[in-house]
C-alpha cells in the first residue's frame, strides 16, 4: 500500500469485460511515504471505485486487497486500486509540495 496523488486518467474503449464501468486513474507515489526499502512503484494505473479527483491524495492497495475493494472475489484483471481518499496526513519531515491544494470541493482540507 502507498500514499500517492492522482495525476491523470486513462480511457480505454477496448478492454476486458471485467473492466467495464471501472474508472482508471494514474497515481504517483509520494516517494518518501513508502516503507523503507520498498521499491518505487509509480506511476501506477489504479482502479477507482471511490470517485477520486485529479490532484487528490489517495491510498492505493495492490493485489487481492485491491480487487476485493472493487467488489470482486479476487479474480478481477487489475493489480492496484484506490482504497481511500486522504483528508490529511502527518509526516513531520514531509515537504510542503506533498500537500494537495485546499479546495471547497475537497471539504477545505484538514483532518476529521
Amino acid at each position: 500500500m502507498f500514499l500517492g496523488r492522482v495525476v491523470g486518467e486513462v480511457w480505454a474503449t477496448r478492454k476486458l469485460a471485467d473492466l467495464e464501468g471501472l474508472r482508471l486513474l494514474v497515481v504517483e507515489a509520494l516517494d518518501e511515504a513508502r516503507e523503507p526499502g520498498a521499491p518505487k512503484v509509480t506511476p501506477v494505473v489504479a482502479a477507482d471505485p471511490l470517485g477520486s479527483a485529479l490532484g487528490e491524495q489517495v491510498l492505493v492497495a495492490f493485489g487481492k486487497a485491491a480487487r476485493v475493494a472493487c467488489g470482486g472475489d479476487g479474480d478481477l484483471p487489475f493489480e492496484a486500486a484506490i482504497v481511500g481518499i486522504v483528508d490529511d496526513f502527518d509526516i513531520p519531515s514531509a515537504p510542503d509540495h506533498w500537500r494537495a491544494p485546499t479546495s471547497p470541493a475537497a471539504g477545505g482540507g484538514g483532518s476529521a
